[in-house]
């Protein structure tokens, strides 16, 4: 006989994982921000962190599937890049202190880029179209 609380740990653990991305994305936000974490690491961890902490996505999560696979497979493979080049005592710290924090910040910055990235994709499909119309 199946155990009553088995399809409560799915859901538990799920939320967990959750819990400690966005921990994580916090952390490297603050380690963005820390002169004891090395050049590259800051680069990796401010990039991952915008983008997660932007409010505008690269793909928009209306697009089906396509939409939500950067939130499941890029930022997740982003913290874990990020994680890596971070010495383990700092990224321990940046942990403990992103769980003291109770609000989450946004990423001007990254909605910056988004925005940009879409205007620039947005001028060369015009551009592309144009050169059919003459």
């Amino acid at each position: 006989m199946a155990d009553a609380s088995a399809p409560e740990r799915l859901p538990a653990r799920l939320k967990r994982r959750a819990c400690a991305v966005k921990r994580d994305v916090v952390a490297l936000w603050l380690a963005a921000r820390d002169p004891r974490v090395p050049w590259f690491a800051k680069a990796v961890a401010a990039a991952v962190a915008a983008y997660a902490l932007s409010p505008i996505d690269l793909i928009p999560d209306v697009v089906p599937v396509l939409g939500y696979l950067d939130d499941v497979i890029l930022v997740p493979l982003g913290i874990l890049l990020a994680v890596r080049l971070i010495p383990p005592d700092l990224m321990a710290a940046f942990r403990a202190d992103a769980e003291r924090r109770a609000g989450r910040p946004v990423s001007r910055a990254g909605a910056a880029a988004i925005i940009a990235l879409w205007l620039l994709a947005a001028g060369a499909a015009a551009w592309w179209m144009a050169s059919f119309a003459w």
